[in-house]
């Protein structure tokens, strides 16, 4: 039996604007961005979800907003999924080591957002049922962020499923991904993965643009073994290298062809300043 629970959030007024009216305007500030696509996108509502995943940013949304931007333009202009699976990292260390969050909804300045109850149900037998957790997700605002960008392209046409990921080794990418493919296929759901994860976390501008190229190289070849052991190996301060894996290995069930990196920057090129920055990557696999 779903459990329905109002999430109410965790981080507005802290990582974006806790009003409607400020935080649709921060929103299109993303957009228009000189770091951003530029302009508006131009919502395709009918049309096919051909993006398997996107991979995007999770900070405060006055500094990586325009490069999240990227990905949300893309996902605008080809086509609304029917369910978005969007996987994140657990900073807390709270609740399950998989999470995936119960029925219910997810409220932002911007209204609510349905989870995907049956989508959910379904994952859980897939994944198990101790993966049913509502603490991992209490605090967490790697997912959290990501509403307000989704809602303010397909206003309540959608509905998600949230998964967080203490664990981030190999098996448990795969084992999510196999799930979600799976359970996507049995229900026939048009599904898209958003993965977030920041990039090198409080190093230099130098450091960030030369530790982030080796982890964008592996994701554009689709290696996502090779992503975690680039990141693992050499002790990057990458905070998703789980969630980066689930989109690849979902997207390769999917018959995926190509990644493509949409976007690059670091707090330092958005906010001003060199010597401690934060990475962030927009890319799309289709």
């Amino acid at each position: 039996m779903i459990k329905r629970i109002r999430r109410h959030p965790a981080v507005a007024g802290i990582f974006y604007e806790p009003r409607a009216d400020t935080l649709r305007s921060q929103i299109e500030w993303c957009f228009r961005h000189p770091l951003g696509p530029g302009k508006l996108p131009k919502v395709e509502d009918g049309g096919e979800a051909v993006i398997k995943a996107v991979i995007v940013p999770h900070a405060g949304i006055m500094y990586s907003g325009p490069i999240a931007a990227h990905a949300y333009y893309e996902l605008g202009v080809r086509g609304r999924a029917d369910t978005y699976v969007i996987v994140g990292p657990n900073h807390t260390g709270l609740g399950a080591p998989i999470a995936v969050y119960p029925g219910g909804e997810w409220v932002t300045p911007l209204g609510s957002v349905k989870v995907d109850e049956e989508f959910v149900e379904a994952l859980s037998s897939a994944v198990g049922e101790e993966c049913i957790d509502e603490k991992a997700h209490l605090f967490e605002h790697s997912i959290e962020v990501q509403l307000p960008f989704l809602q303010y392209l397909f206003d309540e046409k959608f509905r998600i499923v949230a998964i967080t990921m203490y664990d981030q080794s190999i098996e448990a990418s795969k084992r999510i991904a196999e799930a979600v493919y799976r359970v996507e296929q049995e229900l026939g759901r048009r599904a898209v993965v958003i993965a977030t994860s920041d990039l090198s976390h409080y190093v230099t501008r130098d450091e960030a643009y030369s530790h982030d190229k080796e982890v964008i190289k592996a994701i554009e070849r689709l290696e996502a073994e090779r992503v975690y052991r680039v990141i693992v190996d050499n002790a990057l301060p990458v905070c998703g290298p789980g969630p980066i894996m689930v989109a690849i290995y979902y997207s390769l069930l999917k018959g995926a062809s190509r990644a493509e990196l949409l976007a690059y920057a670091t707090s330092g090129d958005v906010a001003g300043g060199d010597n401690s920055v934060v990475g962030y990557a927009s890319i799309e696999i289709v």
